[in-house]
């Protein structure tokens, strides 16, 4: 996912910060809202370093796991890319409990081992989940981050029939009818970029999902790159009023370089452009969220999120 072409002789976190440093020296942009929220997800490589040390950067609000990658047919999985699971429970509640910090677990994903064939299915995933991965407690029930319980489930799905993933929401918010009162489901989705995303659309029109990360990266027609927002106001205007309700998150890539893959031009460029162009004219919408970063392990090299955290 990440390009490895090479803008400066210098190290990518360091132009960057240099970058930034520029742009903070000009006139800022009429920006209509800052959250100051950032998002990134976690579990892609196994150099990205651990989950606690994610939330120790004081970078990010919100952390995802991902995936949660074979549901919908009696096997139940997830794959972390080689991160061993002895410590994530621990680093789960240290990131919750010392941190602040809201963990979610992503479920789908790019591969090809899910799938909701029918409503029982829907419900025995709703179940495991619960059982597995948040407040549940079942005899005879594997719980791969032992006693730790997640704060929700983003739903990533990329692949397969979009039948059944609004059942799967209104089970998993039914869970939260155990909390009394407090949120202990939340629910979010991170959709591809083209509104509305037909596989994720049913679920989201239940009106149960709190935060919705559109993914402006890996499509051509609404990607940003090129130095320039075609395509992305367009779309990013048809999210927030599809979804009013809902906060919507501007969703990026942190390439190695720190320019997305496709991008022309210099890393200071593609900031200019996102500090000055795009962010303005999303943050204009009432219900935009903050910004999501893919992923935790291109953001380490780069030091992305350190920049566009104070813009967000």
């Amino acid at each position: 996912m990440a390009s490895r072409r090479r803008h400066s002789c210098l190290g990518a976190p360091l132009v960057l910060a240099l970058a930034f440093v520029l742009l903070s020296c000009l006139a800022g942009p009429a920006t209509a809202k800052q959250t100051n929220q950032v998002t990134v997800f976690w579990g892609r490589n196994k150099d990205e370093g651990s989950l606690r040390e994610a939330c120790d950067t004081g970078l990010y609000t919100t952390v995802i796991i991902s995936f949660y990658s074979v549901f919908g047919h009696g096997r139940y999985w997830g794959d972390l890319s080689g991160h061993q699971l002895g410590g994530v429970g621990a680093d789960i509640k240290h990131c919750q409990q010392s941190k602040g910090i809201l963990v979610l677990l992503s479920i789908g994903g790019g591969g090809h081992d899910y799938s909701l064939p029918s409503s029982q299915s829907a419900a025995d995933v709703a179940d495991n989940l619960w059982n597995a991965h948040l407040g549940g407690r079942r005899r005879g029930v594997y719980r791969p981050f032992g006693d730790a319980a997640v704060d929700g489930i983003d739903f990533y799905i990329d692949n397969g029939a979009p039948d059944h993933y609004d059942e799967l929401a209104r089970r998993l918010d039914g869970y939260n009818r155990f909390y009394r009162g407090r949120k202990g489901v939340r629910l979010t989705a991170s959709p591809r970029c083209g509104c509305p995303d037909w596989r994720v659309d049913r679920a989201l029109q239940t009106g149960l999902f709190e935060r919705i990360h559109v993914r402006f990266y890996g499509d051509d027609k609404c990607s940003y790159k090129n130095g320039g927002t075609w395509g992305i106001v367009e779309e990013w205007d048809k999210w927030t009023a599809r979804y009013p309700k809902t906060e919507v998150y501007l969703g990026l890539a942190a390439a190695e370089s720190g320019v997305p893959d496709g991008a022309q031009g210099t890393i200071a460029v593609y900031l200019k452009y996102l500090y000055y162009d795009l962010l303005p004219k999303v943050q204009k919408a009432p219900n935009y969220g903050g910004v999501m970063v893919w992923d935790r392990y291109s953001d380490k090299k780069t030091g992305y999120s350190g920049v566009v955290q104070g813009w967000a």
